[in-house]
């Protein structure tokens, strides 16, 4: 098999982990030395200084993409800020040969600026959402993804999900048994499915400026598991079915069925997390009518049965 060149490219401002995932994992935790050649480079070679004040050395320029297999920006200090036009130049110039283009986290902004995105699904970090989608509203960004892979442009979520990106780089060119000992050496889960879902906490609020509302969610978070109607809600409140559905709606940004749905969910993670009940337990604890609902909401959530949910969280040997 021929040595495949792995260009990292330094940009200012950049965050030290970020650069360091893919100089790690294609270089000094490579247990089979010979599979990928790993080259620095920048803009300009020479200094360049970190988020942080680090600074290294970079012997390249903008030439190492020339002949890179693959390319990977790991982070981008301001999404505000387009990159050079000798960047977005070299990384069209190299995936237009054939080299894989990768972005991780932050790193998905210089590809989206380059056009490369353009009319194709792309990850990055969920915080990041409502930012990059009103700056490039003709990419179809997945917050609810770990990594994307669309034809030779890969893209990944925040931080850890960098990791688990350059893993299925070298489980795609080397095969698994390669890719589980090089996460063996970093301590590291060897797989985890592009498509999950970012592990993100996104509570419902706990509280709103509406008084009568917040009495009536302390009510119903100690009641998930009973059925609920518009009617009987709006009799607790003393309100028209319609005032009420008004008022829960500017307090909470969310409808009756949608909160309740949140809600449910969330308990439902810590139920699994912190309880050993079978999913069909779960799930009515909860409040969901039946178990298949329970996976089918869980899974369009989060992107993960409940099962994986708790094996994720609770180590392999959880049921």
């Amino acid at each position: 098999m021929s040595v495949l060149n792995v260009a990292v490219v330094a940009t200012p401002g950049f965050s030290p982990f970020h650069f360091s995932v893919p100089c790690i994992i294609f270089g000094e935790t490579m247990t089979d030395p010979g599979r990928f050649a790993l080259h620095l480079c920048a803009d300009q070679p020479g200094r360049v200084e970190s988020d942080l004040g680090m600074v290294i050395e970079v012997d390249q320029g903008l030439e190492a993409l020339d002949h890179a297999d693959i390319v990977i920006v790991p982070f981008w200090a301001d999404p505000a800020q387009p990159p050079s036009g000798a960047l977005i130049a070299a990384l069209n110039a190299a995936w237009q040969r054939g080299a894989e283009v990768v972005g991780l986290c932050l790193g998905t902004y210089v590809l989206a600026w380059a056009g490369l995105l353009t009319q194709r699904r792309a990850a990055t970090h969920w915080e990041y959402e409502r930012d990059f989608s009103t700056r490039f509203p003709e990419v179809q960004l997945d917050t609810n993804a770990l990594y994307i892979d669309d034809d030779r442009l890969i893209t990944s979520a925040g931080t850890a999900a960098g990791i688990d990106c350059c893993l299925y780089l070298v489980r795609k060119h080397c095969g698994s048994a390669l890719a589980n000992r090089v996460a063996r050496r970093m301590v590291m889960p060897p797989y985890r499915d592009g498509g999950q879902a970012q592990f993100i906490e996104r509570p419902v609020p706990e509280t709103t400026r509406d008084a009568q509302i917040n009495t009536l969610l302390d009510f119903l978070r100690r009641n998930l598991h009973q059925t609920h109607d518009l009617d009987s809600l709006a009799r607790t409140v003393n309100m028209s079915r319609r005032t009420f559905t008004r008022h829960f709606q500017k307090a909470t940004g969310m409808s009756v069925g949608d909160w309740l749905n949140a809600e449910r969910l969330q308990r439902s993670q810590e139920l699994l997390e912190s309880t050993d009940n079978s999913v069909e337990a779960v799930a009515e604890l909860a409040g969901f009518h039946s178990p298949v609902s329970f996976r089918q909401s869980f899974k369009t959530r989060f992107g993960v049965s409940p099962g994986e949910w708790r094996r994720t969280f609770r180590g392999r040997g959880s049921v």
